[in-house]
């Protein structure tokens, strides 16, 4: 990818993003875990232990080169961000969940993170024993996810009616943003991506849909309300592929980590938009049968 590009343009349109979802977040969100403690576990459980072990597994029996492997364990590491959040409210989830289950990984993911992304250096040692995220970049990791979230959460505390305000223009820029951000890394890439697609084009479609459908199925056994597992569904599902992008290129500084989520980051709309398109039907079937969730 172009210098600029990845040095500009990626932080900044990272921290676009994050910083709007930090304009539609107080500490509020935060205390609203007590409202559904058991969904929230249940997620978190799923999004932090099941996914890199499923995406490990997945790694394996693609039998992918090491880099592209650690590519998929760091996407997978990635929270979910404002993209969740708009598919929810499409599929009739519970929103406010998911703008705490959010905020939640977005803090806890800046533990979780580097380490299961070192993990999985460790395991597929692609870079000959240079060894990856270290306490410097874990600072820069933690700057790239947390701050821009916590500038917005102050404009929201001391301007609430300019969050407000902002607050759709923002969510759309963010859309629009991931769109470009991932067209600009697919184009600057294209020779590159081109020779991996066919590998990784299967793999992050079986992935994306097997998170989906583990994020709606597991809180379902578990007890939890249906608009809770549609909210965790997409949380669970839909992971931040410009994270991913911005933290393989400007901070371990690999255009090759970052081939995963640039395919990913194109696939998971349409994927996500089908499972929608699926689970909503099933709650039509269900209402119309008389049954309720």
């Amino acid at each position: 990818m172009g210098s600029a590009l990845t040095t500009i343009g990626l932080p900044v349109a990272l921290g676009i993003i994050m910083f709007g979802l930090g304009l539609g977040l107080t500490l509020g969100d935060f205390a609203r875990v007590a409202r559904h403690p058991r969904a929230v576990v249940v997620a978190l459980v799923c999004q932090l232990v099941l996914l890199p072990a499923i995406c490990l597994g997945l790694v394996a029996l693609f039998q992918l080169p090491p880099v592209l492997a650690v590519g998929m364990m760091l996407l997978a590491a990635s929270p979910g961000g404002t993209v969740a959040n708009l598919y929810s409210h499409l599929f009739h989830g519970d929103v406010a969940l998911n703008i705490s289950l959010t905020a939640i990984n977005s803090v806890v993911a800046v533990v979780t993170l580097p380490l299961i992304t070192n993990l999985a250096i460790a395991i597929f040692d692609p870079f000959d024993g240079q060894l990856g995220l270290q306490a410097a970049k874990v600072v820069e990791v933690f700057l790239v996810v947390l701050g821009p979230v916590v500038l917005g959460m102050l404009v929201r505390r001391i301007r609430p009616g300019f969050a407000d305000r902002m607050d759709r223009p923002v969510r759309v820029g963010s859309l629009v943003v991931l769109v470009v951000v991932i067209a600009g890394a697919v184009a600057s890439n294209w020779a590159i991506l081109v020779a991996n697609v066919a590998t990784l084009a299967l793999i992050t479609v079986v992935f994306c849909a097997v998170s989906l459908t583990i994020g709606f199925l597991v809180p379902r056994m578990l007890g939890v309300g249906r608009r809770q597992a549609v909210a965790s569904s997409f949380e669970i599902g839909i992971h931040n592929a410009v994270l991913a992008i911005v933290i393989a290129q400007t901070v371990i500084g690999s255009v090759e980590l970052s081939l995963p989520a640039g395919v990913y980051g194109v696939l998971m709309l349409f994927v996500a938009g089908a499972f929608g398109l699926l689970i909503r039907e099933r709650g039509t079937t269900t209402r119309a049968a008389g049954t309720t969730a």
